[in-house]
């Protein structure tokens, strides 16, 4: 079993800053390409930020300048530092990850976390 676990949102003042964790654990071989999603409210869920294992990453043009994405490999662990935040970042944050449970899959899996609800108030 394989299980990512997020961490950090909550309410936040416009101008504000959080950062969200995603940890992956059980039974992980490799954890490829990380990623955060998320979603709002009548809205479809949407890529934010990603990373890959070799830790080259992508934005969403409307997080450029403001979020950074970052991991931890040995701890199979990415983080979010989320700066400048404005209304239109809240939303439900989800964890995704391509992870091998073993060397003998012939691909990986993609996983998501619970998510983490981010409220960023005027």
């Amino acid at each position: 079993q394989v299980q990512l676990v997020e961490s950090g949102g909550g309410l936040v003042q416009a101008g504000g800053s959080l950062r969200l964790s995603c940890a992956a654990s059980g039974s992980i071989f490799s954890v490829n390409t990380m990623g955060w999603y998320r979603q709002a409210p009548g809205k479809q869920r949407e890529l934010v930020a990603a990373i890959t294992s070799g830790s080259n990453t992508n934005y969403a043009d409307s997080v450029k300048g403001r979020f950074t994405i970052s991991r931890d490999n040995a701890k199979n662990t990415m983080y979010l530092q989320m700066n400048s935040l404005q209304g239109e970042d809240t939303a439900v944050y989800y964890c995704n990850a391509e992870i091998r449970r073993s060397p003998f899959f012939a691909a990986d899996t993609a996983y998501w976390g619970q998510g983490t609800q981010v409220t960023v108030s005027s």
